[in-house]
This record gives C-alpha cells, sequence and structure tokens, in this order.
C-alpha cells in the first residue's frame, strides 16, 4: 500500500467516531479523506438527519478544502464503520466533476484499503453530462 494512502486512511480514520447528536441528528458513521494537489489531506465525516439536510462525509471533506483555499482534488478515500472502504455515491462524484471539469477523469478513488485496489473517477463516471 502507497504511503500516501496510508497517510489519508489513517487521517479519516482518526474522526470515524459514530454519535448521536441530538435524537434527529448522527454523524461520523463514515470518514473521508481528501489529498489536495497540493498535498494537504482534508478530512470529512457523515451528518445524517431526519430531513434531506446531512452529508456525505467525502463532500464534507471537500468542503473542507474549498474552506482552506484549494480546490484541485487529487485522491479520495472513505472509511466504512467496519473499516473497509469503497466508491463515493452520485452526489459526491457530482460535486467532484463540477469542480474540475476537464480534469476530474484522474481524481483517483480507493475501492479497496486492504487489496489497494484503486480507480480513476473517469473510469465510474465515463459518460457525465460534463466532459
Amino acid at each position: 500500500m502507497d504511503q500516501i494512502w496510508k497517510e489519508m486512511y489513517e487521517a479519516a480514520k482518526a474522526v470515524l467516531h459514530a454519535r448521536r447528536v441530538s435524537e434527529y441528528v448522527t454523524c461520523g458513521e463514515v470518514a473521508a479523506a481528501v489529498r489536495s494537489k497540493s498535498g494537504r489531506i482534508y478530512t470529512g465525516i457523515c451528518i445524517d438527519t431526519c430531513s434531506t439536510l446531512g452529508i456525505c462525509a467525502e463532500r464534507n471533506a471537500i468542503f473542507n478544502m474549498l474552506t482552506n483555499g484549494e480546490q484541485e482534488i487529487d485522491k479520495v478515500l472513505s472509511i466504512l464503520p467496519d473499516g473497509s472502504s469503497g466508491a463515493p455515491c452520485g452526489a459526491c462524484r457530482e460535486l467532484m466533476v463540477q469542480l474540475m471539469p476537464g480534469k476530474y477523469h484522474d481524481i483517483e478513488i480507493l475501492l479497496d484499503y486492504a487489496e489497494g485496489r484503486t480507480i480513476r473517477l473517469g473510469e465510474i463516471t465515463p459518460e457525465w453530462w460534463i466532459k
């Protein structure tokens, strides 16, 4: 496993902490790390609400990156409660495509931490409405 992925995994794991915030909000069941083109790592957690106001961990990490003045993504990973990883949902993919039109194809996504399996965003969004 590449050292960068290990650092990103550990950063996301550090914020993975499922908890109930109120009777209407839970958070931390999923955590994500985004590595910007500058090499900085940003984290985020999912926030689930009883309405549609929640946010995925990946988008939360991307918003953290944007808040800190960066906008180009290099790598993305998410960690599920059992420690496994997987691909971002459609809303997260859509944000990445819109954030980096023409350049999103090369964003690398960790699909399986244990196996070190990755995929490019362009491979899982081949015919997106933005080229």
